[in-house]
């Protein structure tokens, strides 16, 4: 994802950036096998003043992201957004 393009366009005070990532697979008739879903679970830690544009962030992450543009099954993004003082 783009988030971290987003966030510093967006001047978030980001702390720290994960992102765990699962994908769902199927396997075809013919031997091969292809993605059916794929989930985004970024840990997202950013300072309390800068928490009500995480969501836009997010936003602009997903619809600029090459890699989720460009792959057949939906994209789920789940993320865990925590504040510091």
């Amino acid at each position: 994802m783009m988030f971290i393009w987003a966030a510093e366009r967006l001047r978030i005070k980001l702390v720290s950036y994960e992102c765990e990532a699962e994908g769902h697979v199927v396997d075809l008739l013919d031997r091969t096998s292809m993605f059916t879903q794929t989930i985004l679970r970024p840990k997202i830690k950013v300072k309390a003043e800068s928490v009500g544009r995480v969501g836009k962030a997010l936003e602009w992450a997903r619809k600029y992201s090459l890699i989720a543009n460009s792959i057949k099954p939906p994209v789920t993004i789940e993320p865990q957004i925590e504040t510091e003082t």
